[in-house]
């Protein structure tokens, strides 16, 4: 049995990455604790197992005499001598204390501290792996749609989370059985345990799907210089190129529109305003309001505000449906616009 003990420890030491020392250490406080818990003491103890032979026991500390007087300090010679040779009055000995009553206490002890190091572990490895993840998107299987608080589960590897409806793109249907991308939010461990904050309308999930289907822009040659989004509807990102050989724009469309389409289609068909970032607030704030054709643009520096002056034709496209366009081109740019009609 206690050979299957030690096998055992090996096992899960190997399968779930915790070193066998950290499971036996934390057996032995556990079996301390037990032992107190039960039995009273005065003397100093610990608990013991063996490397060798996976024994278990509670040794406390004894001093060699001729006749006890004080069982829980002294041990005789003649009970000294049946376990070494070499033991002489006035030598300490340590002797297990442990009944063999307790042996099952002792085992059950061993197997939940097992189990709890486990969750432990399996619970830091987690909180680590996603902490990384922080800020990036993931590939989650969707498992169940809570209906009453419309939450949604996914599987990530061996971790569920929960993609609240607040993070949510309105509008999107999504079914169990699919897989999708996910931004991580946030990763929290509390009392709850492992918390991985998701989202389906933050910008980053567009930043992160244009920059993995892009060699362009992961690599550097191509910058996300900005993004602005209302999930579902539309999103603008501004991009820069950093090789003037190299289009931004032609770049994320990739061959025959592939790149942009995959995009596309894992957002579901939220619209993607790609655009020419410049230095130039006049031209950067001309390019935001795409589709829209802008014939001038006065600004002012202090309020970081401008007028702009379009076509009459174009006045609808420029501020968009419920504004949209206009909205989305001035968060992108960080400046307030104003547009008006020749």
């Amino acid at each position: 049995m206690n050979k299957e003990f030690l096998n055992a420890l090996e096992a899960v030491s190997s399968d779930k990455g915790i070193d066998k020392e950290v499971l036996i250490d934390a057996i032995e406080t556990a079996l301390l604790s037990a032992y107190k818990k039960q039995f009273a003491h005065s003397e100093d103890l610990r608990g013991v197992v063996n490397r060798k032979n996976g024994e278990m026991g509670v040794y406390a500390v004894r001093t060699v005499v001729e006749e006890v007087a004080e069982p829980d300090k002294e041990i005789s010679l003649a009970d000294a001598l049946k376990m070494s040779k070499k033991y002489q009055v006035g030598d300490e000995v340590e002797v297990n204390v442990m009944p063999k009553t307790f042996g099952r206490i002792a085992a059950q002890t061993a197997k939940q501290v097992i189990v709890q190091r486990i969750r432990e572990a399996e619970r830091e490895i987690a909180c680590n792996e996603f902490s990384e993840k922080k800020g990036e998107i993931v590939l989650g299987l969707v498992q169940r749609i809570d209906q009453l608080r419309n939450n949604i589960m996914i599987e990530i590897g061996s971790q569920e989370a929960i993609l609240a409806k607040s993070e949510q793109t309105p509008g999107e249907k999504i079914r169990a059985g699919e897989k999708i991308y996910l931004y991580v939010m946030d990763v929290k461990d509390d009392a709850r345990g492992l918390q991985i904050v998701l989202s389906r309308s933050h910008p980053g999930l567009v930043k992160r799907l244009f920059e993995k289907e892009v060699p362009e822009i992961n690599d550097g040659t191509v910058e996300i210089k900005g993004i602005s989004r209302e999930a579902g509807s539309r999103t603008k990102i501004a991009v820069f190129s950093n090789n003037k050989d190299v289009d931004a724009i032609g770049s994320c469309v990739g061959p025959k529109g592939m790149r942009v389409s995959n995009i596309l289609n894992e957002l579901r068909g939220e619209k993607v305003d790609i655009i020419n970032y410049s230095e130039d607030p006049k031209e950067y704030i001309t390019q935001a309001l795409s589709p829209a054709e802008v014939e001038s643009v006065s600004v002012n520096l202090e309020e970081k505000s401008c007028e702009v002056i379009v076509p009459e034709s174009q006045l609808s496209l420029a501020i968009g449906k419920e504004g949209q366009n206009a909205r989305l081109a001035a968060k992108l740019t960080g400046w307030k616009i104003d547009i008006k009609s020749r």
